[in-house]
């Protein structure tokens, strides 16, 4: 398919009519107001950003008004092709990309480049192989070389629409494509279907659609780059955070099968996935050994989102008490925010689940248990060829451990070494679950960058 036509490097944006409503969300600027939102998440699905609160404008060192996006013709309908492309905002020195990681809760010490930031919308297809459109979060340093290695990162669960790296700046979710960025690498974040600006509903823990989305991300960014005096090489190095974890090696394992004719797997570095999904993670939450209100969340979300595409329940009342039977599917889609969420669910499973919703989750049976099947095959029956290390930390709350450890011995029976890289007893705001993914980030950077040092992400053979 036709690629759109670059613009000159000096001008990597247009114009065009003014943007929809909904709105890209600067930097929060209280230290308190995030801790205030993040807090009331149930510390691990994401649930800020949109609608979690107010927000206020980013110090004006370090903020840009957003431009306008290019467009491109209405006719290329090929996966990847970029359908616009918007200036979200620059960080003209690494101190302002210090103060945009602190101000996030993350590190800065491998902070080299200020970074500008760009939303891509582009064309990709659907769970069912039908065409639509996506959106994600483009990163480059402004100071750094030509050619760039490129790293894809997977975010975590988000609820709202906006809960999103494109959507939201200064904060948990794009904070690590940030990081990246500022380091010397082009960071490639996708939004997922159905988040950002993507239409319809998001098709959660769904690794087929997460895979599309990815790769068809990575092929946008590719377009786009030469706007900006920057090309992309081969090399992909991925990582991602929980729901993103999974994302993440689905991404990898397409790669490396040579999904796309330029870009190929570089290194593999996940943090704290839910890799056993349908098994040891749900296994966990129904025996009460994660934090329950968040499995409360996530057995609401894993009945809803699954139903959609496999038809898990024929009425809500089959798997959920009243009330939250007429009300439960409603919250996830896409528009209430996190304290929506938080309120409008019970705390306790007994309350949420009948005995068939418990029973689904506990013994999953046909279409639900062959999409878990698909779910739980991330680290199985592939060896990646290129470097890997799985990042966790003792104690997650969110995502058992234990999904590590059965991730790390499917890879092992398959001739792959790769170390477990426990964190520690880190912290993000009460969550060891978000404080994995805050303190993972830095030693990612650091790793990535060592290996393209040594040439160990693939440079060696043409990137």
């Amino acid at each position: 398919m036709a690629a759109p036509r670059p613009a000159p490097p000096s001008s990597p944006t247009a114009t065009r009519p003014a943007r929809p409503a909904r709105q890209y969300r600067p930097a929060p600027t209280p230290r308190a107001a995030r801790r205030a939102a993040v807090s009331l998440l149930c510390c691990g699905l994401l649930l800020a950003g949109a609608g979690a609160g107010a927000v206020g404008s980013a110090p004006a060192a370090a903020a840009a008004e957003p431009t306008a996006p290019a467009r491109t013709a209405p006719a290329a309908h090929g996966r990847g092709t970029l359908v616009s492309a918007e200036k979200l905002y620059a960080l003209a020195s690494p101190e302002a990309v210090t103060a945009e990681l602190r101000r996030a809760g993350f590190g800065a010490d491998t902070v080299r480049h200020g970074v500008t930031a760009y939303r891509l919308v582009y064309r990709t297809v659907d769970p069912r192989g039908r065409p639509t459109t996506a959106s994600g979060l483009l990163a480059l340093p402004l100071d750094g070389e030509r050619r760039l290695r490129t790293v894809s990162f997977a975010h975590g669960t988000g609820v709202h629409k906006d809960d999103a790296p494109s959507m939201e700046r200064g904060d948990f979710v794009s904070a690590p494509v940030i990081a990246h960025a500022s380091a010397g690498a082009a960071a490639v974040a996708p939004d997922y279907l159905g988040m950002g600006e993507g239409p319809g509903l998001h098709p959660w823990m769904d690794i087929g659609s997460e895979t599309t989305a990815s790769l068809d991300m990575l092929r946008a960014a590719r377009a786009f780059a030469p706007r900006t005096g920057h090309a992309l090489r081969r090399a992909v190095q991925v990582t991602g955070f929980s729901q993103g974890a999974s994302a993440a090696l689905g991404l990898g394992r397409a790669l490396q099968a040579g999904a796309d004719r330029w870009f190929r797997l570089g290194a593999l570095a996940p943090i704290s996935g839910a890799y056993d999904f349908g098994g040891t993670e749900l296994r966990a939450l129904l025996a009460g050994e994660l934090d329950t209100k968040s499995g409360v969340l996530y057995a609401a979300y894993t009945l809803v989102a699954f139903n959609r595409l496999h038809d898990v329940y024929e009425d809500p009342a089959d798997v959920f008490r009243a009330p939250y039977d007429r009300t439960v599917e409603g919250l996830f889609d896409g528009t209430h925010t996190g304290r929506e969420v938080l309120r409008g669910t019970p705390d306790t499973l007994d309350v949420l689940l009948t005995e068939r919703g418990r029973a689904l989750l506990a013994r999953p049976t046909g279409p639900f248990a062959a999409a878990l099947r698909t779910t739980d095959a991330v680290c199985r029956d592939w060896a990646p060829r290129a470097p890997v290390r799985l990042y966790m930390a003792a104690g997650d709350e969110q995502a058992t451990t234990a999904n590590t450890t059965v991730c790390h011995d499917a890879l092992r029976r398959d001739g792959v070494h790769a170390p477990v890289v426990d964190l520690g007893p880190v912290d993000y705001e009460g969550s060891r679950h978000l404080g994995s993914n805050a303190a993972a980030t830095p030693e990612i950077v650091r790793w990535f960058a060592e290996l393209d040092r040594r040439g160990g992400d693939g440079r060696s053979a043409g990137a």
